[in-house]
């Protein structure tokens, strides 16, 4: 379904002859809707992107087949999905052939670099986190342990402890995020930075975040705090102490905390639990915690681009944590006030997630 033919259906209501015409057509999506990440995935393990940025410029078949070392003819078939998905485009290369060059998409399939998503999509897609989706249905009917226990006998945090590749795919997944939504939060808010002198990162995984901030915020002290298996293989930095511990028990002090993506893994009561030690954590005079969440529109008629990534995230908390949730203003109201903060404001930025500042 074309962008224009969309654009031009939401100005008008559809006939129920439209309708039914629309619907034979869009049900295939959902049919084949898993053949789009399977295909991006692979171009990612193939290392295509990579091949054609190294190369730099357009790549023919035959060339980029050799590069990679596989079958021209079935590489060929992958491609053209990828271009029909935009994600490569075809280019006249300097020879006069055709070839595959890059796209501002293409371009966050990279295994490394600022804007690259290749990580986060290898966890999303890796078969530890797609199995627990075949059991989403049984979980809404109480038939089963939440899903990711039924299917791998203990919960995500535990699985991952106990199974360092797998935390690893975590945590550059969410390293990768730190990459998009820091420099959106910086853009948007960077003066909710200025005045601290100390910052703690609340399950900061491995000190992405942390060292974004800091490059830009020189006058900063950071604290990356998670669990310790993760900040045993965290990066060392100049101005970042590197501290292992428990958020449910404890937070190490700071002027301010910072806490992103880590409050939707967990239901209200564990929430607040949360929210509570970071509290304790903070001067009550100058002392603000600093949410970098999303959050969903009451209504559920968000105008926002980035709705539907929202809605998505909310079903993946419910297939991957055992009482995760995307919030919406009036739920985080509700934490926030249980958890003894006497205001908050939330700022929408360029990115999936808002910026919530809690002050005691």
């Amino acid at each position: 379904m074309d962008t224009q033919r969309e654009t031009e259906d939401t100005k008008r209501e559809l006939t129920s002859e439209e309708e039914e015409e629309r619907a034979k057509v869009d049900m295939w999506k959902y049919v084949f809707g898993f053949v789009e990440i399977a295909v991006v995935k692979c171009a990612i393990e193939l290392g295509i992107a990579d091949a054609i940025e190294i190369h730099g410029s357009p790549m023919t078949l035959l060339e980029l087949s050799s590069a990679l070392s596989c079958d021209p003819s079935h590489l060929y078939r992958v491609m053209r999905v990828l271009v029909h998905l935009k994600i490569f485009k075809e280019k006249t290369t300097e020879l006069g052939p055709k070839g595959y060059a890059q796209t501002p998409l293409s371009k966050r399939l990279l295994k490394s670099g600022e804007n690259s998503m290749a990580a986060l999509i290898l966890l999303e897609s890796s078969p530890v986190m797609l199995a627990p989706w075949h059991g989403l249905s049984a979980r809404l009917r109480g038939n089963s342990n939440p899903s990711f226990e039924a299917v791998h006998g203990e919960d995500l945090w535990s699985f991952a402890a106990a199974n360092p590749d797998h935390s690893k795919l975590i945590n550059d997944a969410m390293a990768c995020d730190a990459r998009v939504a820091v420099p959106a939060v910086i853009e948007s808010c960077l003066e909710v930075f200025k005045g601290l002198e100390t910052i703690v990162d609340v399950g900061g995984g491995d000190g992405t975040t942390l060292r974004l901030l800091v490059e830009t915020c020189p006058w900063i002290r950071g604290i990356n705090f998670d669990r310790p298996h993760v900040v045993s293989v965290a990066h060392e930095c100049d101005r970042i102490e590197n501290v292992g511990g428990d958020f449910f028990y404890c937070v190490p002090k700071a002027d301010a905390a910072i806490i992103m993506w880590v409050l939707h893994d967990w239901g209200d009561d564990d929430c607040i639990r949360i929210l509570k030690k970071c509290r304790e954590a903070i001067p009550n005079d100058k002392g603000k915690v600093i949410i970098i969440e999303a959050v969903i529109e009451e209504d559920g008629k968000e105008d926002n681009k980035l709705a539907d990534v929202r809605l998505m995230l909310d079903m993946v908390m419910l297939a991957h944590t055992n009482t995760g949730k995307e919030r919406t203003f009036k739920e985080w109201g509700y934490v926030l006030g249980e958890a003894g903060f006497s205001r908050y404001t939330i700022t929408p930025i360029h990115a999936v997630q808002s910026v919530i500042q809690a002050f005691p």
